[in-house]
């Protein structure tokens, strides 16, 4: 169906159409049975040239390029000049020692109207790391070639969350998914659990820092098995997670140039990799029990030996499994699925070896192929905001890069999944209920109709002065009219043989349960 351009009504016959889509989110069928759903699964969403380059590779090597992607992330230049152009100068270490002597100085003012304008600048140069962390992985997310990667870069994070407004962190958390999390989102799952353990975003936001001989702090020990390994219910105790702390101790942040003072025999203990520290003039140095298994009280060593028995725990196979397999489908997985999931967890410790058998599983992919699932119907969902906002953008504008990222981080926060907002540690919830709730609907029919009317500021250069450059999303493409037509159901394609204008006709596709899914 074709229509033509008219401008988009406010009233009735739009209001109607939207009613019908609504009615129709919670009683949609399943997903398409093609390789635009599996695409659709395993990205940020369809787009024509993304499932162009799936059928030019065939399934089979179009995951296993994105399970193996390169080691350096790939951007397309327009989006990797943006990236570049707000990459901070120096290591981390020095940025958040500039930062700290600004908060130092900025408090010795003793004018109280000066001390005013000098904490605010402080707070600016806070606020302007994370817009700049924000704006690099949404470009990451909506242009990189490496999908999956980016997938599970946030759905990583999500699980092993920080919140960037808790203390300096908001300069922090672009270096934590750039270093700690995107590096190890495809690779061996013991690797990002360390590398997330000896980021100072990790030891800031669970208090590790301030963890020592004496002084224990468990908040750190509790969300590793809790959260991060075994998970709720899987067998650990009190006592566990008292020694986790112990041993645990000494592990923090250290911004100053010289080393600590320590006895002779302590100095070879000491490990400094940028901000890290491990001081051993903190650590608690007698024997524990972790899990039943007595660790001897030796240094960072000890933290080391911790890790590998987390990591190999049959309840922390079947609690990453779980997750990924929730992330992935939108969905509660079944426990045979699961179960099927830990076992390759168990044997190989891979991330990529576990995505690839949920991605060949049956019940990922409906089908009769044996393998890969070719064509399939991945398990029916729905879309958390992150997933639906950048799924629709995906699909109207494809390859052409977005100059502002502001708009989406806005649309993301009134849905209630602002990049790096969550303030608890469990990260967003991953159920549909937690995102299918009447208010959310409204708010998204409201972002739909911002997207599906024109550029919404996306494409205005950072120039204060700049105007929008001329854009619209196309969503009536030859991917829709080739393949996603028909997948509509009958109340949406009523619903759309009521629209009056392209941007209408934008508006009730991008609120459609089929694309809410």
């Amino acid at each position: 169906m074709r229509i033509s351009r008219q401008g988009v009504t406010a009233g009735g016959r739009l209001a109607a159409a939207l009613a019908m889509l609504l009615a129709g989110v919670a009683a949609a069928g399943a997903a398409p049975a093609d390789d635009a759903a599996f695409l659709d699964a395993l990205t940020w969403g369809i787009a024509p040239s993304g499932y162009a380059e799936l059928r030019r590779l065939g399934r089979a090597r179009w995951l296993a390029e994105q399970l193996h992607p390169p080691a350096a992330p790939r951007l397309p230049p327009a989006a990797q000049a943006q990236v570049d152009a707000m990459a901070p100068q120096g290591t981390l270490r020095e940025r958040i020692a500039a930062l700290d002597a600004q908060s130092r100085a900025a408090n010795a003012v003793q004018d109280p109207e000066a001390r005013r304008v000098a904490l605010q600048a402080y707070q600016e140069a806070l606020n302007a790391a994370q817009r700049s962390a924000v704006a690099t992985t949404l470009l990451r997310a909506l242009s990189s070639p490496d999908q999956l990667r980016e997938r599970l870069t946030w759905i990583w994070f999500n699980r092993f969350n920080v919140h960037a407004a808790k203390a300096n962190l908001r300069a922090i958390v672009g270096d934590y998914v750039d270093a700690a999390i995107r590096p190890n989102a495809l690779g061996r799952f013991r690797d990002l659990l360390a590398a997330t353990l000896r980021h100072p975003a990790m030891l800031r936001y669970l208090d590790n820092v301030d963890n020592a001989a004496g002084h224990l702090n468990e908040n750190y020990a509790r969300e590793l098995m809790e959260l991060h390994t075994m998970g709720v219910g899987s067998g650990y105790t009190q006592a566990d997670v008292e020694a986790l702390a112990r041993i645990l101790t000494g592990v923090g942040i250290d911004a100053r140039p010289e080393d600590p003072k320590l006895p002779p025999e302590r100095r070879a203990d000491l490990i400094r990799d940028g901000l890290f520290a491990f001081n051993p003039a903190r650590h608690d140095y007698g024997d524990k029990v972790l899990l039943g298994r007595p660790i001897k009280g030796r240094g960072f060593a000890e933290v080391e030996e911790a890790l590998d028995l987390l990591a190999a725990q049959p309840a922390t196979a079947r609690h990453v499994s779980r997750m990924l397999a929730a992330a992935l489908t939108g969905t509660e997985p079944p426990e045979s699925l699961v179960e099927r999931l830990a076992g390759v967890f168990a044997r190989t410790g891979d991330i990529a070896a576990t995505v690839e058998a949920l991605a060949r599983a049956p019940e990922f992919a409906r089908g009769p192929a044996p393998g890969l699932p070719a064509p399939g119907n991945p398990v029916p969902g729905f879309k958390d905001p992150m997933r639906y906002v950048l799924s629709a953008l995906r699909l109207a504008y494809d390859t052409r890069v977005v100059l502002n990222t502001g708009p989406v981080q806005g649309w993301l926060n009134r849905l209630g999944e602002g990049l790096f907002n969550r303030s608890t540690p469990d990260g967003y919830p991953l159920a549909p209920a937690a995102w299918n709730g009447p208010g959310q609907m409204v708010v998204r029919f409201e972002i739909a109709r911002q997207i599906g009317s024109g550029p919404a500021g996306l494409f205005r250069p950072s120039n204060p002065d700049a105007v929008d450059e001329p854009a619209f999303p196309l969503l009536q493409n030859a991917l829709y009219f080739s393949l996603l037509a028909d997948t509509l159901g009958e109340a949406t394609r009523a619903s759309l043989s009521r629209a009056v204008s392209p941007q209408d006709w934008n508006t009730l596709f991008l609120s459609s349960p089929e694309f809410m899914r």
